[in-house]
């Protein structure tokens, strides 16, 4: 299903939010909840003194001093898992348990065995689980799959992503640490991987190469998909230097340009064959869009379905399943593995 709007019917029932995890990314959610009409009731931290303050932050009714306090509120009806990758199965598991519906924030888990354990407990219990990587679910998005989907473009043979930062070089950092699931791969070469997958499907060869960290993480990772249908997909994540942040989606008869940061809601721009631009297309929005993503787990609810056709958790499973063949070819293995 597709999110053509970010407006809610004022006349449905509201649905109770829990945010576990009081970090960064659990108040940017939080923020965009609210701003766009949402009901976030609790948040829970193993922190008492985390928990309280980002509830007072945001006004919130309830707050939790563990996530098990968090996962036992009758009042909350799906929660948000905000917390480092390596503890989002445990943390989906015990709110699934609990009979909660989940939102794990990306990547799924820290590896295809941690996915596939969490779906399969969200299917022997009929919950619902979703990955939040946010840019499935946005505007511009949906634009882009319809423009392939009329043929505007024609058959899509490449599909070109970078996603490059300077971030924190600190070793205790999460992002350089192999304890946190740390490295590019994980946290920012996920998006263009999604990305090839969303457009192209799961790919038939997979080569990457990597420039590591001192503390052995991918500082630098550089990915090339091959499909059957010869279509190939040139894909790029970086910790320590910026890039253009663009995508192109490239086909025998035009090409998409994602104009703008392409993983966050952006402008785009069709061009035909001969180079000349057809269509520009934005959107405002209200916040940062990271509602839609929430937009479409309430979506799923109200129909009373478990999995969403934007990015269900088979296709989650696979894209843990091509990160980790691509962590194998580059050398990167975290604790227990």
């Amino acid at each position: 299903m597709s999110i053509e709007t970010s407006q809610k019917d004022p006349g449905q029932k509201h649905i109770g939010w829990g945010i576990l995890g009081t970090g960064g990314i659990a108040r940017q959610f939080t923020n965009d909840l609210l701003l766009n009409g949402m009901d976030v009731r609790a948040v829970g931290s193993r922190t008492p003194g985390s928990a309280r303050l980002l509830a007072s932050h945001f006004a919130l009714p309830n707050w939790h001093a563990s996530y098990e306090e968090l996962a036992a509120d009758p009042a909350i009806d799906v929660i948000y898992i905000a917390t480092p990758h390596t503890f989002h199965a445990e943390n989906a598991l015990l709110a699934l348990r609990h009979g909660k519906r989940v939102l794990i924030e990306k990547p799924f888990t820290i590896n295809a065995v941690q996915a596939r354990a969490v779906v399969e407990e969200a299917d022997k219990l009929g919950l619902l689980v979703l990955e939040a990587l946010w840019t499935r679910f946005l505007p511009h998005m949906v634009r882009v799959r319809q423009i392939i989907a009329q043929g505007k473009i024609g058959e899509v043979r490449t599909v070109i992503a970078d996603h490059g930062q300077v971030l924190s070089t600190d070793p205790a950092h999460r992002l350089n640490n192999p304890a946190l699931g740390g490295g590019a791969l994980l946290d920012l070469g996920i998006y263009p991987v999604s990305l090839a997958v969303d457009i192209l499907g799961l790919p038939s060869e997979i080569h990457a190469i990597a420039r590591p960290t001192a503390t052995r993480v991918d500082a630098q990772t550089s990915m090339l998909f091959n499909y059957h249908n010869r279509a190939q997909a040139l894909l790029q994540a970086c910790l320590d230097a910026r890039g253009p942040m663009r995508a192109s989606i490239i086909g025998s008869e035009g090409r998409i340009e994602i104009s703008g940061v392409w993983y966050e809601p952006a402008p785009l721009d069709v061009f035909d064959r001969a180079n000349k631009l057809v269509e520009h297309w934005e959107q405002p929005i209200v916040g940062r869009g990271m509602h839609y993503e929430a937009l479409e787990v309430e979506n799923c609810i109200r129909q009373g379905v478990t999995a969403s056709s934007l990015l269900p958790p088979a296709q989650s499973v696979a894209i843990m399943e091509i990160l980790d063949a691509i962590r194998e070819q580059i050398g990167v293995r975290y604790p227990g593995e």
